[in-house]
């Protein structure tokens, strides 16, 4: 990379981009500086154009710059916005181009960086927080203070990260997995939610999954370019990714058809659903009365749709399955595993606090067929999404 677009926008850190500029330069980097408004009543242009070399583009209209913004996005290999305001972040996340910076980024073509700047309120805001997991979604990186590290999930508690720093992670960063666009071409089939299996006109056995961390894995590999397909029992949560194709169920016979139908085309099933295990021998079109003692009821087993999409399963696929389990928790994944042919499965266990259903939050183990498991802390479950998302993505890298 040799072509810098530098965003600067309206914060005290600003004083540092002249800094910034200076380290790109001693880097033999062409240096293009973009402003906001606000961003020039904390350091002058002219000392960015002097240190640049080139005109600081500031106005969205005048009249020869209204088409910069185009021109310096197909000319950039990298734009870097720092010091990135709170506001800057939302119009970035939300496509707001009410200035020449937004509009610029709206046009680049090639990797963005941002460096946030704010104070700590600003910065642990929940708006703040939701517009830059947005941000690093749409393929973004965020630059964090110190070596460029991103463990944890820390950003600096908002301080805008040093001239140096930001440099050294821009340009020595390796690439992480887990980026936008990394299952572009891949098709992904995913199972969700509970099945509902009907005893009469007015009752039926079922379980209590929200469907939550399987709509998390579609949405997770939707926005990383994957085509979705997401077959959802009943539950009353959608995906909110328009890119996720949505096929509702009920009953986990309803749920194995649709599985069967479309596993052929898919690249990587995820497994994800709770499905019913029996289901009523004799469904009744009424109301069954209440009667006197006890009311038994015969019941016959579903169909397995994870042995069956094992036994269609190809070389070219992957499945990933996932157990919840209260007692021998290993050796039951372990074996479902194998009986199954899973590539990897995810296991839950009921007796860790916050894990399993309905909760918004998930504590898994990764169990792989060579044996290999990976214990995971308790996450939000679009937090755990990432994670086997981005256990997939090596399995596919290393094949």
């Amino acid at each position: 990379m040799n072509k810098f677009i530098l965003g600067i926008s309206g914060s005290i850190a600003a004083y540092k981009a002249a800094y910034l500029v200076r380290a790109l330069i001693k880097k033999r980097k062409e240096v293009r500086v973009v402003m906001t408004p606000s961003a020039t009543k904390f350091v002058a242009p002219i000392t960015l154009s002097t240190l640049s070399k080139h005109e600081v583009h500031i106005d969205l209209i005048n009249e020869d710059s209204w088409n910069n913004h185009v021109e310096l996005g197909l000319w950039a290999d990298a734009m870097i916005v720092a010091p990135a305001t709170a506001t800057t972040i939302a119009k970035m996340t939300n496509g707001i181009a009410d200035n020449m910076l937004i509009a610029t980024y709206l046009s680049v073509k090639c990797p963005v960086y941002i460096a946030p700047a704010m104070d700590l309120d600003m910065w642990k805001h929940p708006s703040t927080l939701s517009n830059i997991e947005k941000l690093e979604s749409y393929g973004n990186k965020i630059i964090p203070v110190g070596n460029g590290e991103l463990a944890s999930g820390l950003y600096g508690e908002g301080r805008m990260a040093e001239p140096d720093d930001i440099v050294n992670f821009v340009l020595h960063a390796k690439p992480r997995i887990g980026r936008h666009g990394d299952l572009i071409g891949k098709k992904v089939l995913i199972t969700a939610g509970p099945t509902q299996e009907r005893i009469d006109a007015v009752r039926f056995i079922g379980n209590h999954s929200s469907g939550k961390m399987g709509i998390a894995l579609a949405e997770e590999c939707a926005s990383r370019g994957a085509d979705v397909s997401l077959i959802l029992g009943p539950t009353g949560l959608k995906p909110s990714n328009g890119h996720v194709n949505l096929t509702s169920v009920v009953t986990a016979e309803q749920m194995y058809e649709a599985a069967v139908d479309q596993y052929s085309e898919a690249d990587i099933c995820i497994m994800a659903a709770a499905v019913a295990d029996y289901t009523p021998s004799q469904i009744f079109d009424h109301k069954v009365k209440k009667v006197n003692g006890a009311w038994k009821m015969d019941l016959k087993k579903t169909k397995d749709i994870a042995l069956e999409l094992g036994r269609r399963k190809k070389k070219n696929q992957l499945n990933i399955g996932f157990a919840l389990e209260t007692d021998n928790e290993l050796d039951y994944a372990k074996g479902k595993m194998k009986k199954k042919d899973f590539d990897f499965i995810v296991l839950n266990s009921l007796k860790d606090k916050g894990a399993g259903f309905q909760y918004d939050t998930n504590k898994v183990t990764i169990i792989f067929k060579d044996n290999k498991i990976k214990k995971f802390e308790l996450k939000s479950k679009r937090d755990v999404a990432k994670d086997i998302v981005d256990e997939i993505i090596s399995i596919l890298l290393d094949a």
